[in-house]
C-alpha cells in the first residue's frame, strides 16, 4: 500500500518520542492516535494526537504500551492504517497474521 493511501498512524509510544511522531505524521497528513497508561492520561502525547485510547492500567509499560494484545485491539477500534513502532517480532508477527495494518513503521522519525 502507498503510502498516500494512509489514513491514520497508532503511536505507540509516550512522552517527547510520541510528540516528534505526531508532528512527523502530520507533516505526511496523516490522522494521529496516541496510546496511554492510566497513569499517562494527562501526558502531553495524549492532549497533541488527534485521537486518544487508553490500553492499560496503572504505570507499568508492560500492562499498556508493550502490551501487543492491547496495542492492535486499540488499532483496530481507531481504524488505524499504521503503527509506531512495532517493538518485537512477535507483535510483527500478530500484525501480519491480523492484516490489521497496511504498514509498520519501525524506524524512529
Amino acid at each position: 500500500m502507498a503510502l498516500t493511501n494512509l489514513k491514520r498512524l497508532l503511536i505507540a509510544n509516550r512522552g517527547e518520542i510520541a510528540c516528534r511522531v505526531i508532528n512527523s505524521a502530520r507533516a505526511l497528513g496523516l490522522e494521529t492516535v496516541a496510546v496511554h497508561s492510566e497513569a499517562d492520561a494527562r501526558a502531553k502525547h495524549v492532549g497533541f494526537a488527534d485521537v486518544a485510547v487508553q490500553v492499560g492500567t496503572g504505570s507499568a509499560a508492560t500492562t499498556s504500551y508493550l502490551d501487543g494484545d492491547a496495542v492492535l485491539a486499540a488499532a483496530r477500534a481507531t481504524g488505524a492504517d499504521c503503527i509506531h513502532p512495532v517493538r518485537t517480532r512477535r507483535l510483527a508477527r500478530r500484525l501480519r497474521r491480523a492484516a490489521a495494518t497496511a504498514c509498520c513503521w519501525a524506524a524512529r522519525l
